[in-house]
């Protein structure tokens, strides 16, 4: 049984003959008639009653027709429901927070949309709460989120560690501070310090780092790149992982540098999540797999700089 069969019996029922069924259906009236001949001889019932006057839906085809619009509105359902989920899956909502690393995620979306130039990205920058409820509630495919080292993991996620990486003084490259090796605490309270915004986990550890102590002027910022951007002004120094200043394009063109803490106490951890429970799209899987390959990439180039300088 085939569902043409199905439609064609639908078709002549809705239109009252043959002759009108194959004209509205663009097939000849022979090869349609053959075709519901056939399910009749599969099903054992004259579907059509024929006569010289034509064709036309028999007793028997009218008591088995609810059954077969019922088949066809399942299989209209199916497609729909089919269309609508490729419509979604040609969009991938990947949230971040804004110290994830650009010379990661730029290069990841790159190779990704070389490989389904079909399907949509939309890159969302957001605080980590944010992240972990909207891939909770389906809002969010895939999730970068920074982690100081033993911090707890939120359940019902699958988390991958990216990055491992180091809190850092990001410095403009002709700052008094890009001289030194190390930046030290004091070195911090004596100068303007951008900050990140509260909900940040590099807002949470500059508070630890300073103890509670304020520098001599402060901003508070939303997110890295904004950070990055203001310390490329001449506005002041932030502190952010080593990963999110080490290939960035505001390093590579000379404008900032980046300099060790003189107090190392942490990582931090760049990490992509999904949701644990629901399918993955395949384009979602296929996106995770980049991510993993290009931090390992990302991870040996940076080795390598630092072990030239």
């Amino acid at each position: 049984m085939r569902i043409e069969q199905l439609e064609y019996i639908e078709a002549v029922t809705r239109l009252g003959s043959l002759r009108r069924a194959a004209e509205a259906l663009h097939i000849s009236q022979p090869a349609l008639s053959e075709t519901v001949r056939n399910l009749e001889r599969e099903l054992g019932v004259d579907l059509l009653d024929r006569r010289r006057s034509g064709a036309k839906i028999s007793a028997e085809g009218r008591e088995l027709l609810p059954h077969i619009v019922g088949v066809l509105d399942a299989v209209d359902r199916l497609r729909r429901a089919a269309d609508d989920q490729h419509r979604t899956s040609r969009t991938l909502r990947l949230g971040t927070v804004n110290a994830a690393t650009v010379p990661l995620l730029v290069p990841t979306i790159r190779e990704f949309r070389a490989a389904h130039p079909e399907t949509q990205i939309e890159v969302i920058g957001a605080q980590q709460a944010d992240i972990h409820r909207e891939l909770l509630e389906g809002g969010l495919d895939l999730g970068l989120v920074n982690y100081l080292e033993g911090d707890d993991k939120p359940t019902g996620l699958h988390t991958t560690e990216l990055l491992r990486g180091r809190p850092v003084a990001c410095v403009r490259t002709d700052s008094p501070l890009a001289a030194q090796r190390t930046v030290s605490v004091a070195d911090l309270l004596a100068q303007p310090l951008i900050v990140m915004r509260s909900g940040y986990v590099m807002h949470r550890y500059v508070h630890r780092l300073l103890e509670g102590r304020s520098p001599t002027f402060s901003y508070s910022t939303d997110g890295a790149e904004m950070g990055k951007l203001m310390v490329a002004e001449g506005l002041g120094t932030t502190i952010l992982p080593d990963f999110s200043v080490s290939g960035d394009p505001l390093e590579r063109s000379g404008l900032i540098t980046h300099r060790p803490l003189a107090i190392q106490d942490t990582a931090v951890l760049l990490v992509l999540q999904r949701p644990l429970s629901g399918p993955t799209p395949t384009a979602s899987r296929a996106l995770h797999e980049i991510f993993v390959k290009s931090a390992r990439t990302y991870a040996h180039t940076t080795a390598s700089r630092a072990d030239e300088s």
